[in-house]
């Protein structure tokens, strides 16, 4: 899409209209510490352990642009009811705007949804507290289904390689009850997800980015994966899954590698079911 203003423009990157503010939208806020490097790294780690929390220093999308997050989300939604959710996860940006057009229950997406979306792409994460790299740098980029490969009975695809003989090796050596909970992820696909925790925090993009990676941030995007225990359902994306079989199993077969560990300084939660591979 030529007509696009906003690609790959550092300085535009930061003209998304996002502020920092504190005590509203009907949470209580979390008081931001200052000063010391000490009291920094404090900070952090409260964040990272309270992550569904409101804190002072929060970022929030300025409420001009909450009706852009709540109608592309919308979209977003319907194409996925419409391809399914194994498909939408290697639905394009092109093929999302695709659909809009060709079916009026979605609708097409407007320039302010679309400049919305750009912006929020090429945003640094770290301008609202993500610090972890950018392996997917175009809002166009795409997964060529040629190389991936559907997993039976999951609704999830992963690379054909490494990431999916891992997933084999996994489930030979820990056991049937090791479950592929979050495979290869589009764009898109982290799009939706990331803008579905921001609507659920009234905005909050800082809040967002403590539980998912920012649309292009995300290594799903590349190879790795999400392992669960079979029966435990959205356990298994909590520090609960810890206590778990195929978690001990993981760690004492040396599977797990942590990308976002305990104490990490990306600004992210501790997550212990991911995989990483890339």
């Amino acid at each position: 899409m030529e007509r696009r203003r906003f690609l790959k423009q550092a300085a535009l990157a930061l003209t998304l209209a996002v502020f920092p503010f504190a005590g509203t939208h009907g949470a209580t806020p979390v008081p931001d510490p200052s000063g010391s490097v000490d009291d920094h790294i404090k900070d952090r780690l409260i964040k990272q352990r309270l992550f569904d929390k409101v804190f002072e220093d929060d970022v929030f999308l300025d409420e001009a642009h909450l009706p852009q997050l709540d109608l592309s989300l919308a979209r977003l939604k319907k194409v996925q009811a419409l391809v399914g959710y194994s498909n939408f996860c290697l639905l394009d940006f092109d093929e999302t705007l695709k659909f809009g057009k060709a079916y009026a229950d979605i609708g097409e997406f407007t320039q302010p949804e679309l400049d919305f979306l750009e912006r929020i792409f090429y945003s640094q994460g770290e301008t609202y507290g993500f610090m972890g790299e950018k392996p997917i740098k175009t809002i166009t980029g795409k997964i060529s289904k040629n190389k991936v490969e559907k997993i039976p009975f999951t609704g999830n695809y992963l690379y054909q390689g490494r990431p999916a003989e891992l997933y084999r090796e996994i489930q030979k050596q820990v056991g049937s009850d090791a479950v592929l909970t979050s495979g290869v992820r589009s764009v898109m696909k982290q799009f939706l997800l990331f803008l579905n925790k921001a609507k659920a925090g009234r905005g909050n993009l800082s809040l967002a980015s403590r539980s998912l990676a920012p649309p292009g941030y995300s290594f799903h995007g590349i190879g790795d994966f999400d392992m669960g225990q079979k029966g435990y359902g959205t356990q298994n994306f909590t520090e609960a899954f810890t206590q778990t079989r195929v978690y001990k199993k993981l760690i004492d077969l040396g599977y797990l590698k942590f990308r976002y560990e305990r104490g990490n300084n990306l600004g992210v939660r501790f997550e212990p079911w991911h995989i990483e591979v890339a």
